[in-house]
């Protein structure tokens, strides 16, 4: 019931909110797994996911719908607050379906860099996906044709449509991270992956776009599977306000800031279009540094679903695999699996985001 009052509440607030915002009739969204309704299942990328079976979408959806949450991320409850559909995945449309209110391209797993950078670098083995952000902006070139035809018709269309670019990066690092680069080594790459997302933008921009909202990387600091991987009996290595690495949150500050710079140059070439970076990681920290004020009374940093361990993040046991378990309640956990925040979580996040205090220019 608890979770009923606080999701009735969130969407009640977020309606409200986007009753004075610009009333966007479609999104189209682009990234990763915290935006993936469904393309990474539909993909066949793995033949068993997890993420395709309780307790995955337990929460909002009562089944599995290929999202890496409990429940609903920051892009459904944004499409909710402007009144639209949740966002079909582009795979699961079929021929002549109407998808005037949007679409998500977004793919769990996916890199801003195209696979060859990472191959290149023999790391593309632990890739989830090779459907990268260049990949899924084809996606939305090959289905342009079918939303609008002339230029006038495309223009009218796109000046009420809202694309989200983004969040795409973290996987980016992540993968390196996991085979054990270190932070030095992965701030050499943070301008190569900081140009894929803004010539990714540029190019949605060229297609007609002109409402875009960028958002920057959460704090990986604060991560389950970055606190159980990084490990340390050296107490210095923590945040002593939230217990969260302090150098990876701030490698996740380099990249956003690096990102917020790209962005002030693009809307110098772009004066006619609205680029507004989504401060995911201001967002999220008031809930790492009050959990009990945000009602995560079970904590910010340990899993809601795992095998085990300090943060119950165990890599051979993750949610969804045997030897692993939910909570009872998702609603008292800010982190989901390890990797990914729960409804709840990300009901903030788009909070913050909505009312406008973590977007830029407001």
């Amino acid at each position: 019931m608890k979770l009923f009052i606080l999701l009735a509440s969130l969407c009640l607030t977020l309606s409200t909110v986007s009753s004075s915002l610009q009333p966007y009739e479609a999104i189209f969204n682009f990234g990763d797994s915290l935006s993936d309704t469904g393309n990474f299942l539909l993909s066949g990328a793995l033949a068993f996911p997890v993420i395709g079976k309780l307790p995955y979408g337990e929460t909002f959806f009562r089944s599995a719908t290929g999202r890496c949450s409990d429940g609903r991320l920051v892009v459904d409850f944004i499409a909710e607050a402007f009144g639209l559909p949740h966002l079909p995945p582009y795979l699961a449309l079929s021929k002549g379906q109407d998808v005037k209110h949007g679409v998500n391209f977004a793919v769990a797993g996916a890199t801003a860099l195209d696979p060859q950078f990472f191959y290149q670098r023999k790391i593309g083995s632990v890739m989830w996906t090779n459907d990268s952000l260049s990949t899924q902006l084809g996606w939305f070139k090959k289905l342009k044709p079918s939303l609008c035809t002339t230029k006038q018709e495309c223009d009218n269309y796109f000046k009420k449509a809202l694309f989200l670019v983004g969040e795409i990066g973290g996987n980016d690092y992540n993968y390196a991270f996991f085979v054990g680069g270190n932070i030095k080594q992965l701030k050499a790459s943070v301008p190569f992956v900081v140009e894929a997302i803004t010539q990714a933008t540029s190019a949605l921009i060229e297609e007609g776009a002109v409402e875009l909202v960028v958002p920057g990387n959460l704090p990986i600091g604060c991560s389950a599977v970055y606190l159980t991987l990084f490990r340390s009996p050296n107490e210095a290595v923590y945040d002593k306000r939230n217990g969260c690495l302090k150098a990876f949150n701030g490698f996740s500050k380099y990249h956003n800031s690096e990102l917020k710079r790209a962005l002030g140059a693009l809307r110098l070439k772009y004066p006619h279009a609205r680029i507004i970076y989504a401060d995911y990681y201001g967002a999220a920290m008031p809930f790492y540094h009050a959990p009990q004020h945000y009602g995560f009374k079970s904590g910010t940093l340990r899993a809601c679903c795992g095998g085990g361990g300090p943060y119950n993040f165990n890599n051979s046991a993750r949610c969804g695999h045997i030897g692993s378990t939910a909570c009872k309640d998702p609603s008292s956990y800010a982190n989901w699996d390890g990797i990914h925040l729960t409804e709840a979580a990300y009901g903030y996040i788009a909070k913050g985001l909505i009312h406008g205090r973590f977007t830029t220019p407001l």
